[in-house]
């Protein structure tokens, strides 16, 4: 064995300011956990702005932002470390989770229950007075850095059996839950992120809250603020809006020939 392979953190640092409005005290709590070294738990419906937050979080600290999409097949390992051979030489290369403890990062674990229970154990030592990692495969345990946060997100709204946070787990974090922006805070988000005039914008976040009446009764999710900007770019490119809709909310929400039809039928009473 000969030596480790570390990638630098500065291609992860947000040179520049990802727009995002706060629609409570989030930035505030944010930052008090930070202060403490508490680890954060966000907690949200899909496309309501939970990853923007932690971006702007990270740009607002200076700190690097190391962002991981969990999955069922991610293993302790994909986010401890490895080793590797190179050149002929067997070198370890940190996992995400690693090079932010080691480098004073921000590790964003995004949608953590869709990763396996094993796996999700790996941090608890972190989320903890502990704050260390176990590199197991080294023998030695990661001390973090003061500056380094550990941040998860999962969507509530599809928990079941065993996709759930365990008790265990959640109760090492601070949590802060989002929802969708209040009415006009979304117009305004969706004009400013479309480049589409804030009436346009308004027409779009009513119809957006037409498919959110619908959730439970056909649908699992309504049309979320990301999709709302999606439309709104279409819109911007000059699609037409009924068009745009269906290709950028009502395609995106639902396969069912009468569910869909029912959300176009309420687009063309918006349009």
């Amino acid at each position: 064995m000969n030596g480790s392979r570390w990638i630098a953190p500065e291609e992860n640092f947000l040179r520049e300011e990802p727009h995002y409005q706060a629609s409570g005290d989030e930035v505030s709590l944010f930052l008090a956990a930070y202060d403490n070294r508490l680890p954060i738990l966000l907690k949200g419906p899909t496309g309501c702005g939970k990853t923007r937050f932690v971006e702007y979080m990270a740009w607002r600290l200076q700190r690097p932002l190391i962002t991981v999409s969990c999955h069922e097949d991610m293993t302790a390992t994909d986010l401890v470390g490895r080793f590797l051979m190179v050149g002929g030489d067997t070198v370890w290369e940190d996992g995400p989770l690693a090079r932010a403890a080691r480098h004073g990062g921000i590790c964003y674990l995004d949608e953590i229950v869709e990763a396996r229970k094993d796996t999700t154990v790996v941090i608890h030592p972190l989320a903890d007075d502990r704050r260390i990692l176990p590199m197991e495969k080294r023998g030695v345990l990661l001390k973090a850095s003061p500056e380094f946060c550990l941040v998860v997100s999962y969507n509530p709204g599809y928990q079941s059996v065993l996709k759930d946070l365990k008790q265990s787990t959640r109760q090492r974090f601070i949590a802060l839950a989002f929802d969708y922006p209040e009415a006009g805070l979304e117009a305004r988000i969706v004009a400013r992120e479309s480049g589409i005039a804030l009436e346009t914008a308004e027409s779009l976040v009513r119809f957006g809250h037409l498919t959110r009446n619908l959730k439970g009764n056909g649908l699992e999710e309504g049309a979320s603020t990301r999709l709302l900007v999606h439309a709104g770019k279409l819109l911007h490119s000059g699609v037409d809006p009924v068009t745009a809709c269906t290709g950028a909310i009502t395609q995106a929400l639902t396969d069912d020939p009468e569910m869909k039809a029912a959300i176009d039928a309420l687009c063309m009473s918006i349009f």
